[in-house]
């Protein structure tokens, strides 16, 4: 594969109208397994491959894909990105740079203790299928789902610097499902977090550490109490939100606005662009208050948007976004950050494909721990609700008004978790909502969660991503159905 990598490149760097180009090659499988009520409900196992050559040429960006390994396809799809470059060109535009980055040769794989690809289908469904029955413990929980996904990545990237990379990149998870109905009411529980679970950059072994068999039991548990609970009041009160949830927070209002592409409104007719401006660095512009750090950390072990090198050959790197409430960072490609004079790019562009061209994702974003014991800060919460695991979400296309709703909730009176409620939402703005922060808990407590489903582009494309927090609270927050009286 080498070569036919190397032969492309060479035809690129032999015609003088490209000034910047790389070629990637991709080799992407995928399993998905889905019991639901210990019947095999689906088993997907897919593989796709191919090589994507990106240019510039007379100052516009030109890309093309195939998936015909061989040097005549090679050429063609070579004459089709400088095509597409040249025709792109024609509109006009400012002048397009690159940040100068590292040059590195590399050949690196997610450190694992066993390949799930290795592992045995019926392994995996044993697993799987013990875990729906003791999730359907209960005669009105009307199915109990368990679910095991993986993926494997291979990059080989070579770009006209001089980079030459190979990394792999391995993604395992999985979790349960349970839903209960009785006399018309329906809840749901999704654990260890929603969205099928919870998936890392590792092996088949944290697939084991995910303890579903567990989990399920305390699932069906919680699905019984949710059908008898009482509905979330509408109020403006203390909140306090697990990590599970907290994923779902941090990806929509703070992941989303601090992409630079959004900032800059490259991106807009997907999910739209970002309240945030380029000029607010170095403004002293409160994001948040004090007690809020937030970082973009493509480096931490097992995140599930930790990688070795971005899609432009970038090192991965920890980035500030939020220092201590204030706005100090973004997520950029080469591009955008040069774009707003940053000397060097933070290392977020990716793509989820041989045949995608590289966008600006975000890694894992995540919010630094605080200081407290979560008994404590339970203990000092007077009056309020502790929420966690979404169920459903809607932001505005600025990322500045936002409602969330959530699979459980409890309430706390005096300092202590009295009773499960259940259907919880919440809204708030943005900043607001930041700045409002009374307390994190510490280290202990912080956890950190993968998020398989981040849609951007056109066409889509669907990104893993990670957040990890420990439990957070926020003061003030409106709850409640909205229209409720």
């Amino acid at each position: 594969m080498e070569d036919l990598i190397s032969y492309g490149l060479e035809l690129l760097q032999q015609n003088n109208n490209v000034s910047y180009s790389d070629v990637k090659f991709m080799n992407t499988e995928i399993e998905r397994l889905a019991i639901k009520n210990k019947i095999v409900e689906s088993i997907q196992s897919t593989t796709s491959q191919g090589i994507g050559f990106r240019v510039i040429c007379d100052n516009a960006w030109g890309f093309a894909s195939t998936n015909q390994l061989d040097k005549v396809s090679i050429e063609e799809t070579i004459y089709l990105a400088i095509k597409t470059a040249k025709a792109s060109a024609s509109i006009g535009r400012t002048k397009l740079e690159l940040t100068e980055e590292p040059v590195y040769e590399d050949k690196v794989i997610t450190p694992m203790k066993r390949d799930p690809f290795t592992v045995s289908l019926d392994e995996k469904l044993e697993i799987l299928m013990e875990v729906s029955d003791r999730g359907k413990s209960d005669p009105r929980i009307r199915f109990s789902s368990s679910y095991f996904n993986a993926r494997k990545d291979r990059m080989i990237l070579y770009t006209s610097e001089g980079s030459k990379i190979d990394q792999t990149i391995v993604y395992t998870g999985g979790g349960t499902t349970i839903l209960a109905v009785d006399q018309g009411e329906v809840q749901i529980r999704s654990l260890p977090a929603s969205f099928r679970g919870d998936v890392a950059t590792a092996g088949y072994e944290y697939f084991k550490e995910l303890n579903l068999i567990e989990t399920a039991e305390q699932g069906a548990k919680e699905v019984c109490e949710l059908l008898t609970a009482p509905q979330c009041p509408k109020e403006e009160t203390t909140v306090i939100l697990g990590p599970s949830q907290m994923q779902l927070q941090i990806h929509e209002s703070t992941g989303h606005p601090t992409e630079l592409d959004r900032v800059l409104d490259y991106e807009a007719a997907y999910a739209g662009t970002s309240y945030l401006r380029s000029n607010l660095l170095g403004a002293n512009y409160m994001y948040g208050n004090s007690l809020v750090t937030l970082v973009a950390d493509a480096t931490i072990p097992k995140g599930l948007g930790s990688f070795f090198y971005d899609h432009e050959g970038v090192k991965a790197k920890k980035v500030p976004l939020v220092d201590d409430g204030e706005l100090v960072g973004f997520m950029s490609s080469r591009e955008t950050a040069k774009e707003i004079n940053q000397e060097h790019s933070s290392g977020a562009a990716r793509a989820m494909g041989y045949n995608f061209i590289p966008l600006v994702r975000m890694t894992n974003v995540n919010l630094l721990p605080g200081d407290w014991e979560l008994d404590e800060l339970i203990e000092d919460t007077k009056d309020g609700y502790f929420f966690d695991t979404n169920k459903s979400w809607s932001i505005d296309d600025l990322r500045l008004n936002f409602q969330f709703g959530c699979e459980i909730g409890w309430r706390i009176k005096n300092g202590e978790i009295t009773h499960v409620i259940k259907n919880p939402t919440y809204m708030d703005i943005t900043p607001r909502f930041w700045r409002s922060c009374s307390g994190i808990a510490n280290e202990n407590h912080w956890k950190l969660f993968g998020t398989p489903n981040c849609g951007k582009g056109e066409p889509g494309q669907a990104a893993y991503v990670g957040h990890g927090s420990s439990p957070s609270r926020f003061e003030g927050v409106k709850i409640g159905i909205v229209g409720e009286n």
